[in-house]
C-alpha cells in the first residue's frame, strides 16, 4: 500500500472521530440532573451556598469581625438567630461570610489539581513507556501519605495563609486525577479516529488537544464536583486542628475549633458552623452522583 493511499484510508477513518456529545449541553445536563433522585435537593443547597457566598455583604446582618464584650456566648435569638461567640460576634453573619472562604477553597484547590493532574495523565496514558513510569512513581509517592497529613505537612512549611492552604490541598489532590486522566487516555488512544490521526502525521500534541481530551473530560467534572467536597473538609480539618485560616477569618473549621472548648456550655457555637459543613459537603456529593449518572455513557443507555 502506498503512502497516499494511506492517507486517503485515513481522511475517511477521520469523521468517525468521537465528538464530544452536543446533546451533553450546560442546560440538557441540568435538566437530566433534576430528574435524578435527590439532586434537586443537591442543586437547592449548592445554590443556597453559592448565593450566601456572592452576597454576604448584603445579607449578613452584622459585620462578622465585630466584637461586643456585653453580650458573649448569648443563645439563639431573634436578634442573633444563630448565637454569639465569646467575643460577642454574630455567628450567623460569620457562617455566611465563612461560605466565601469555603467556596474559594474548593474551586481554586480543584483548580490547582485539574491544571497539573490533568496533563500528566494525558501524558502518562498516551506516551506509555518511560514517561508513564516516571508520572506514575511520582503520583505513587503522593498517594503514599494521606491527603490531610500531607497537607498539614505543606501547610507548616509553606504558612498558613488563604493561597497557600489551596495550593496545599490542590496537591495533595494531583494524583486522583493523574489517575484518572490516564486510565481513561488508555483507552481513548487506542480508538480508530487517534489512529487514523496519526497516520496522516498529526503532531502528538494535537492528538492529545483535539482528540484525547474532549473524550476524557466527563470524568473530570465529576471529579472536581466530589474534589470541591474533599477540599472543603480538608479546609475545615485544617482550619480546626490550628494549621488553617488565622482570627479573625470567619472560616467554618476554624469557627468549630473556637466552639470546641464551649461545647457543653454553648453547643451552638459548633453546632451551625458544623451543619453548614455537612449540608455543603452532602449537597457536593449528590451533585457529583448526578453528574456521574448524566454524564456515563454506560449509565446514561441503561
Amino acid at each position: 500500500m502506498t503512502t497516499e493511499t494511506t492517507r486517503k484510508t485515513a481522511v475517511i477513518a477521520l469523521p468517525e472521530r468521537k465528538q464530544y456529545d452536543r446533546s451533553m449541553g450546560p442546560i440538557n445536563v441540568l435538566r437530566k440532573m433534576i430528574k435524578v433522585r435527590l439532586a434537586l435537593v443537591g442543586l437547592i443547597i449548592l445554590a443556597i451556598v453559592i448565593f450566601a457566598a456572592l452576597t454576604a455583604n448584603w445579607i449578613a446582618p452584622y459585620d462578622p469581625n465585630l466584637a461586643d464584650g456585653y453580650h458573649t456566648l448569648e443563645a439563639p435569638s431573634w436578634a442573633h438567630p444563630f448565637g454569639v461567640d465569646r467575643l460577642g460576634r454574630d455567628l450567623l453573619s460569620r457562617v455566611i461570610y465563612g461560605s466565601r472562604i469555603s467556596l474559594s477553597v474548593g474551586l481554586v484547590a480543584v483548580g490547582i489539581a485539574g491544571i497539573i493532574g490533568v496533563p500528566l495523565g494525558v501524558m502518562a496514558g498516551y506516551y506509555r513507556g518511560l514517561a508513564d513510569d516516571v508520572i506514575n512513581r511520582v503520583m505513587d509517592a503522593l498517594f503514599a501519605f494521606p491527603e490531610l497529613l500531607l497537607a498539614l505537612a505543606l501547610v507548616a512549611v509553606i504558612g498558613p495563609s488563604l493561597f497557600n492552604i489551596m495550593m496545599a490541598i490542590g496537591i495533595t489532590s494531583v494524583p486522583r486525577y493523574c489517575r484518572i486522566v490516564r486510565s481513561q487516555t488508555l483507552s481513548v488512544r487506542e480508538y480508530d479516529f487517534v489512529l487514523a490521526a496519526k497516520a496522516i502525521g498529526a503532531k502528538n500534541g494535537r492528538i492529545m488537544l483535539r482528540h484525547i481530551w474532549p473524550n476524557v473530560t466527563s470524568p473530570i467534572i465529576v471529579t472536581s464536583s466530589l474534589g470541591m467536597a474533599g477540599a472543603i473538609l480538608a479546609e475545615a480539618g485544617l482550619s480546626f486542628l490550628g494549621v488553617g485560616l488565622r482570627p479573625p477569618t470567619p472560616a467554618w473549621g476554624a469557627m468549630l475549633n473556637e466552639g470546641f472548648p464551649f461545647l457543653q456550655r454553648a453547643p451552638w457555637l459548633s453546632f451551625f458552623p458544623g451543619f453548614a459543613i455537612f449540608l455543603t459537603v452532602l449537597a457536593l456529593n449528590i451533585v457529583g452522583d448526578a453528574l456521574r449518572d448524566v454524564l456515563d455513557p454506560h449509565l446514561r443507555h441503561t
